[in-house]
């Protein structure tokens, strides 16, 4: 494992500044904090971004998600613990986090539309392109996984 490329404090601060607005944006929305850590830990599962997996799984944990979510959200079309806004928020976190390899499909958006409305599929579509970014950012910096402690950039 090489060790970290461009420590924390190294980013430029209007970066970092930028990023945590977006991220305090996404907290006020509304989406439940549950929710969006089975987004953000689907979405850095599927990046292989081992970092972030570490820092959400930790997040989903003292957020309160059930344990068997957290254990099956890479399963989580096979699993009953799921509801419909989750399987719908998971189903639009893989299409955008594959947007490359596969298109938006209309019934997807005609049923996150449905359970969210329109402002929260927005947010909600923004909470997925943040974790990417998040997770891009995080793999070419090279952070070390386990590192992470909860609250540790709130």
């Amino acid at each position: 494992m090489m060790s970290t490329r461009i420590a924390l404090t190294e980013i430029p601060k209007p970066l970092y500044a930028a990023m945590m607005t977006v991220e305090s944006y996404v907290r006020g929305t509304g989406l439940a904090e549950e929710l969006l850590e089975l987004v953000r830990l689907r979405a850095s599962q599927i990046n292989g971004c081992a970092y972030c997996v570490d820092m959400h799984y930790k997040d989903a944990v003292a957020a309160g998600v059930d344990p068997l979510k957290l254990n099956a959200v890479a399963v989580w079309r096979e699993m009953a613990c799921f509801d419909d806004k989750e399987r719908a928020a998971l189903a639009l976190t893989e299409t955008l986090t594959l947007v490359a390899e596969q298109k938006v499909e209309d019934a997807l958006m005609e049923k996150v539309i449905g359970l969210f409305g329109h402002a929260q599929a927005a947010n909600l579509a923004l909470a997925i392109a943040q974790i990417n970014s998040w997770n891009r950012l995080a793999k070419t910096f090279s952070y070390t996984p386990g590192d992470y402690q909860v609250g540790q950039y709130s």
